[in-house]
């Protein structure tokens, strides 16, 4: 599988880009014609940084608005052709883009479009250049992407194929079956993007609202398959008009490129049976191995599990790390980093298989993370997730491998049984969409329909990750854009929760204030024993149902970068109690850490 990428995708100077792109490991690029344009660099020195960094320069574009005019329009057009084909053979480019035309066209007449670009294609010709044709999904005359075939039928050139770009096709509802009835040698370039569904004007859709594979609403692998089908043997190319990107790091946004069309590549031949382009098979997860907190003094987070009922396991037999479990959920206290305050710096996962778990990350371009290990300790793997919180995978029982390392500790008591009900992360507004095709590519985690809950700060944005059976759970807050980066925290499930609490409460845990007011409106809200009600308010809990069961939680003070939720699930109740959260919020913004 060849690779490449549109120079508009990244942030930074056309030459910062294309050093993005060779990190990322792209075969080539698109080269964007305003991003030449605002280069210092001349073309031969644009062509000699390519070929030092291993890219080939793939496509030129776009060149627009040429076709379906009258003549004295073409004579001009094919002035600016010639132009630019002049550019292109000092870039040492062979290809361009020649998108339908949305401005000047005043002609509709098939014959006419095929007349001029038979002529683009003859001038191109006496160049070695080839002209890709692809109709716009708000083209004046031209928008789908048979009517644009048709025409270059028409025009019946050996130097004359079209482009598809899975915007323009799936964005307008265009059945991409009929893509198989095009020439596979016909098809000279491919262009991927994603996109959330909405409800907009198409041409604002693209420019601003574009994704990588794999992080919107598109069926990219049922296209991406028609289009193989088809014969199609060029690179897949991402071409994704996004706000964020085009502000975030190029580097970092290049490598987040780079994994979708792993991702997608995978998927595609995963679905049709295709031995190419396959990585190792996912791993589905079983359930949460462990969580970890790590700060340079993790003194009072000892003393939060312990009033908790957590049970002390031990201190490692090499390392400044210390482990608490209650029943299966462990959580482990790791001193050895550097900044001060404590923050959750990485969960485990248990799996079938862990090595074909992290050789199917590093293979998503996610970085392995060294761990040092001793004789007669576990090997845990890792990779880094892209803002570096390290995910690990496991496939022996906890208890007879990596938690036998603690010494000084005593056996789980039993006081407290309970696991890891979800992970809560918090990202900041240009990490969210790279978290989530992590998720979903490299922990093989589904998602869940997002929810945006009100804060003091703004509307704070909710997408969950998780298996189908809901045993792994990663809910994935979205800070506003001015607002600070959401705390993260860990939920842990348990049954009776009110006696939780109350040993809790008798241990000396302070509890996150919760407002009388609230209490007042879940009477409201719900027709409650009076009983119930009164212990909620006693002890400060928080209270959901549906139409499935009930929820029954209550928060720990935040340290840090972190806090602890205790739950109950009554029933079927599946969500998170989101009515709560604002209250929630609001309470630890009047309680800082």
């Amino acid at each position: 599988m060849r690779t490449s990428i549109a120079t508009v995708c990244l942030s930074g100077s056309l030459t910062e880009k294309l050093h993005a792109c060779a990190a990322a490991g792209f075969d080539g690029v698109e080269i964007m014609d305003a991003d030449l344009v605002a280069a210092y660099e001349s073309p031969e020195e644009i062509r000699a940084l390519c070929e030092r960094l291993g890219l080939t320069i793939d496509l030129f574009q776009p060149f627009r608005d040429f076709e379906g005019v009258d003549d004295a329009t073409f004579a001009d057009n094919m002035r600016r052709a010639e132009a630019k084909f002049d550019v292109m053979q000092r870039l040492g480019a062979t290809l361009i883009l020649v998108c339908s035309n949305v401005a000047t066209a005043t002609i509709d007449d098939d014959e006419v479009a095929a007349r001029q670009l038979g002529a683009l294609a003859d001038l191109a010709a006496t160049r070695g250049i080839r002209i890709a044709y692809e109709a716009l999904a708000w083209g004046r005359f031209v928008d789908d992407y048979r009517h644009a075939w048709r025409i270059i039928q028409l025009a019946d050139r050996p130097n004359l194929g079209t482009c598809l770009d899975s915007f323009h096709i799936l964005s307008r509802g265009h059945d991409p079956a009929g893509i198989e009835q095009i020439d596979g040698d016909k098809i000279f370039f491919l262009q991927l993007a994603d996109a959330p569904a909405l409800n907009m004007d198409v041409l604002s859709w693209s420019r601003h609202h574009r994704l990588f594979p794999g992080e919107g609403a598109f069926a990219l692998t049922d296209f991406l398959a028609h289009v193989l089908r088809a014969g199609y043997t060029g690179p897949l190319s991402l071409e994704v008009f996004n706000d964020t990107y085009r502000q975030t790091d190029a580097v970092r946004t290049a490598a987040h490129a780079r994994r979708s069309l792993t991702w997608l590549a995978d998927r595609t031949a995963a679905e049709n049976g295709w031995p190419e382009n396959r990585l190792d098979d996912a791993q589905p997860a079983t359930g949460i191995d462990f969580v970890e907190i790590a700060g340079a003094d993790l003194s009072d987070l000892d003393q939060m599990l312990a009033q908790l009922g957590f049970t002390f396991r031990g201190r490692h037999r090499s390392k400044p790390v210390r482990l608490w479990t209650a029943g299966d959920a462990r959580i482990i206290l790791n001193e050895q980093a550097r900044h001060e305050q404590p923050r959750l710096a990485g969960f485990g996962l248990d799996v079938g298989d862990a090595r074909s778990a992290v050789d199917r990350a590093l293979a998503l371009g996610a970085p392995n993370v060294f761990r040092r290990t001793y004789a007669g300790e576990q090997e845990l793997r890792a990779v880094a997730a892209p803002d570096g919180t390290e995910v690990y995978w496991n496939d022996r029982p906890a208890e007879t491998s990596w938690v036998t390392e603690f010494d000084g500790g005593t056996s789980d008591t039993g006081a407290l049984r309970g696991t890891i009900d979800h992970v809560n992360l918090g990202y900041r507004w240009q990490e969210f969409d790279e978290a989530v095709l992590f998720t979903s590519s490299v922990l093989s985690l589904s998602s869940e329909s997002s929810a945006q809950v009100p804060s003091l700060s703004g509307l704070v944005r909710s997408q969950v990750m998780r298996t189908p059976d809901g045993v792994v759970r990663l809910p994935i807050n979205l800070a506003p854009p001015t607002a600070p980066l959401p705390t993260r925290h860990i939920a842990v499930r348990c049954d009776d929760l009110i006696a939780v609490a109350r040993r809790a409460r008798d241990s000396g845990l302070t509890f996150l204030q919760i407002p009388s007011n609230y209490y007042d409106d879940l009477a409201a809200r719900f027709d409650l024993d009076s009983g119930l009600l009164s212990e909620l308010r006693e002890l400060g809990l928080f209270y959901d149902r549906d139409g499935d069961g009930e929820f029954i939680h209550f928060y720990s003070p935040t340290v840090g970068g972190v806090f602890l939720e205790m739950v109950e699930r009554r029933g079927g109740y599946d969500g998170y109690g989101a009515l709560n959260a604002p209250v929630r919020m609001a309470a630890q913004h009047s309680t800082p850490a």
